[in-house]
């Protein structure tokens, strides 16, 4: 089965297309060097010469074959053959020569030359014209007349080397390679040293593209079974959470042709380009099979197809499209192409991409979790001078919502702020630093602030600390300070909780939360300011989001008007449902405000303290809210995790000590099954020798 599906490939290509050998411009070259060669034999004018000796000279002047005489200062003669006596001085047809044959001759001088000259043409032997001239620079004259055809020759050749962007695959831009595929090559052996080990976490992601890295290392698994190698896979997640550093891995991994580019590589401002590179990245990927091709950020090339013609969709876009799609389902499945690819914007894709057969598989890497990011920690931190002081249990829970790229950055800015201080290893703090440096912002003590302002932020600041602890579902507080740090001029931090699901009380919790800021101002201090727009923004949004699309509201309960429609411009609800989903919108906020205030006035006093200890410390943390408002009763999700965690590694741990004891005893109870059964055997031994000694003792009978 296997030969005959060769045999048919092969007739195939056989009959549809002829292997003619490319066209070269070498050869051009060649041609146009021959052209030069032709022309510079000949003479400019198109002449033949010819030396003569003075006599013969002489003689052709005095029969009347010269029609024209140039003496030179250097007594040497050129004369020029009369048409009709070509054939007597030269011995050929004047059709064989040019239009200007001549002779070469030297006089005795050029007085000599100018009396007989003047004879001949006294006695009408000669009757053309005489003039005499400076000799020339022969060098001169051949720069001149070569040195600018040469010039042009070589501009011609850099031209074509600029316009086919120097040879090669995938080389720059020009006339004669701009349809040429971009994509860069990576051989088995290359450079690429990044392996699946250093790709820390996504356990299922890496899963899916080790089978196909198996797959391509050890077919006869799979195929045995009657298993495929899938022909594409789709890598979708947040930016900065590793699909490009998978690729890279991939690569590393494979041991096979791994084919690099981008989306925006496809895309040219010439017409007709992007579906001219398509096509010869596939046909470069067929000749190096088996191998992987991945396509970084596929949505510059594969959105959605416009599907209606007023909206004036992308043309060169659509046919780059059209064309991607037919190569990737235009290659049988045992050819041993797979097309890796990655986006962010999977809900732009055309189906038609996204369908089996193109990419048979979706592997989503999201945003690593609490575990995860202890392990992306961990391979973050091996080039790092650490001390002793680093937990990276504790680092892991004061990043959540950290992608692995904002992991690496944490990482170096850490490692730089420890230089910044002169310090010979990284520490606790300076991760702390970097952590609080990368979310709120650089630190300013510099800036101006008086002591009301200090004040007015303080409270502010501390009607967020205040009603986080004291509500169950808002997110634990790290620390709250006023010092300026970036844009802001205070700052609250918390530990987001990581959770799989939320209710509707823990999203109320959160808002009820962020509106303390505002409540206590105007509780406490009998204005409000402008501190609050971003704590105002994040609860609109929120509460529409609720309110719309998540279907918690009262009066429009379980109703979601989500509208996927990029350009859609009609919302899927009417203008009275929309007056109800501000009204709704306004209560929901409202309600949590009076709620934050009458939490805030019944511990007064408490916000009262943390609110002075913020304006003296400038910066406290969770221990100093502890000792006000005593121990939150309810445990966060992080601290579940992490007890579970331990729990379980110690229950893993007690399994295997108790495993190795029962190990332990079957050894020995095996060891004593031996000992029992040699023992007998030396028993019947010693008896069997007694009894032959005593049979010796006997006497004998004679």
């Amino acid at each position: 089965m296997y030969n005959n599906n060769i045999n048919k490939k092969n007739t195939g290509n056989g009959n549809n297309k002829m292997n003619l050998p490319k066209f070269n411009l070498n050869w051009l070259y060649m041609i146009l060097l021959m052209m030069l060669a032709g022309l510079w034999l000949t003479n400019k004018n198109g002449a033949s010469s010819k030396n003569v000796s003075y006599d013969e000279f002489q003689s052709y002047v005095q029969k009347g074959y010269i029609s024209r005489v140039t003496g030179f200062d250097d007594n040497s003669v050129e004369a020029y053959i009369k048409p009709q006596h070509v054939g007597n001085v030269f011995g050929i047809d004047s059709t064989r020569v040019g239009r200007n044959p001549m002779i070469f001759t030297e006089a005795p001088s050029r007085e000599s030359l100018g009396d007989f000259l003047q004879k001949e043409k006294d006695e009408n032997h000669f009757d053309g014209a005489i003039t005499y001239e400076k000799k020339g620079n022969y060098m001169s004259l051949i720069l001149w007349n070569v040195v600018p055809i040469l010039l042009i020759v070589a501009f011609w050749i850099y031209l074509s080397r600029r316009w086919s962007g120097g040879g090669g695959m995938g080389g720059g831009g020009g006339i004669f390679s701009v349809g040429k595929s971009k994509a860069q090559l990576f051989e088995k052996g290359s450079n690429i040293k990044v392996t699946f080990k250093d790709v820390a976490g996504l356990a299922e992601a890496k899963q899916e593209v080790e089978e196909i890295v198996e797959f391509l290392k050890e077919p006869q698994k799979y195929t045995d079974l009657g298993g495929k190698i899938p022909k594409g896979a789709l890598l979708v997640g947040p930016p900065g959470t590793g699909k490009t550093l998978l690729a890279k891995a991939v690569a590393g991994e494979a041991n096979v042709p791994f084919f690099s580019l981008a989306g925006s590589d496809f895309v040219e401002m010439f017409v007709g380009v992007g579906a001219s590179r398509v096509r010869d990245l596939f046909r470069q990927a067929k000749e190096k099979a088996p191998c992987i091709v991945f396509i970084d950020e596929i949505d510059a090339v594969g959105r959605a197809r416009s599907k209606a013609a007023a909206m004036g969709g992308n043309d060169e876009r659509e046919n780059t499209l059209n064309q991607l799609l037919t190569e990737m389902d235009g290659f049988g499945s045992n050819s041993g192409i797979i097309i890796l690819a990655a986006t962010n914007r999977v809900d732009v894709l055309d189906k038609a991409l996204l369908r089996a057969g193109r990419f048979d598989r979706q592997i989503h890497v999201d945003l690593p979790d609490l575990n995860e990011r202890k392990e992306v920690f961990g391979v973050h931190l091996r080039p790092i001078k650490i001390d002793e002081t680093v937990d990276i249990d504790l680092l892991a829970r004061q990043t959540p919502g950290f992608s692995g790229a904002d992991i690496a950055n944490v990482c170096n800015e850490a490692a730089l702020i420890a230089a910044r201080h002169g310090k010979k290893f990284v520490g606790k703090q300076d991760f702390l630093d970097a952590v609080d440096r990368i979310v709120g912002g650089l630190e300013k003590k510099t800036k101006i602030t008086t002591e009301e302002e200090r004040r007015s932020i303080a409270i502010h600041e501390a009607g967020h600390a205040s009603i986080s602890w004291l509500l169950q579902y808002a997110n634990p507080l790290i620390k709250v300070t006023i010092v300026p740090r970036g844009r802001a001029l205070g700052a609250a931090w918390y530990l987001p909780e990581e959770r799989q699901i939320t209710t509707k009380e823990q999203m109320l919790d959160e808002m009820c939360a962020t509106l303390g800021g505002r409540a206590a101002e105007a509780l406490f201090l009998g204005r409000i300011s402008t501190g609050a727009m971003n704590d105002l923004e994040r609860v609109t949004k929120q509460a529409y989001g609720m309110t719309a699309y998540l279907g918690m509201s009262d009066k429009l309960p379980n109703l979601c008007y989500y509208n996927n429609e990029e350009y859609s411009f009609n919302r899927p609800y009417s203008e009275k449902t929309a007056e109800l989903i501000d009204e709704e919108v306004k209560r929901m906020v409202n309600e949590q405000y009076e709620r934050a205030k009458q939490i805030l006035s019944e511990h007064k006093e408490g916000h009262n303290k943390l609110a002075q200890l913020l304006i003296e410390k400038e910066v406290i943390f969770a221990e100093d809210v502890e000792q006000i408002f005593g121990k939150r009763p309810w445990a966060s999700r992080s601290e579940e995790i992490i007890t579970a965690n331990k729990t379980s590694k110690e229950l893993k741990e007690a399994a295997e000590e108790e495993s190795k004891r029962a190990e332990q005893a079957v050894l020995e109870v095996k060891e004593q099954k031996k000992g029992n059964v040699s023992e007998p055997a030396e028993g019947k031994a010693q008896a069997e020798s007694k009894a032959d000694e005593k049979k010796g003792e006997q006497p004998t009978e004679t």
